[in-house]
């Protein structure tokens, strides 16, 4: 009988182990997905808002403010996942020199424990494009 009660407490242990790591890896993959969404969407975003009549005009690299968050959100709702819930906040941007400020904050809720458990992943980017020249 005590031989039997350890093979259930190793097996438990081990099944709620896999749980922790399920867990703690979706939270992970989350968080780095997001990120380099983030980062990329950014970066494509603000060279596609540059304003190319300036630019050929006196040289000066400036962005639209307009097209940019038009591009951005488009570029970021073709690759964010549906299961998450988005909050985007643009705090800046600065059309020259160009810069932008932003915060992606995502919620997820799980019932791992048998209770709703809801957090937040929040990514914080900075953003100043740069030239050659």
């Amino acid at each position: 009988m005590k031989e039997s009660i350890w093979g259930y407490a190793i097996i438990s242990l081990g099944i709620l182990a896999i749980g922790i790591i399920w867990f703690f890896a979706n939270v992970t993959n989350t968080d780095q997905h997001n990120y380099n969404l983030l980062k990329e969407t950014v970066e494509a975003s603000m060279l596609d808002a540059v304003d190319l009549a300036a630019y050929r005009k006196d040289g000066t690299v400036r962005i639209e403010e307009e097209k940019f968050v038009e591009n951005f959100l488009r570029r970021f709702a073709e690759s964010a996942e549906l299961s998450n819930t988005y909050v985007i906040e643009i705090y800046d941007i600065n059309e020259v020199p160009p810069k932008v400020s932003l915060r992606v904050s995502s919620s997820k809720s799980t019932t791992a424990t048998g209770e709703i458990v809801d957090f937040d992943i929040i990514n914080n980017i900075d953003a100043i494009l740069e030239t050659k020249y």
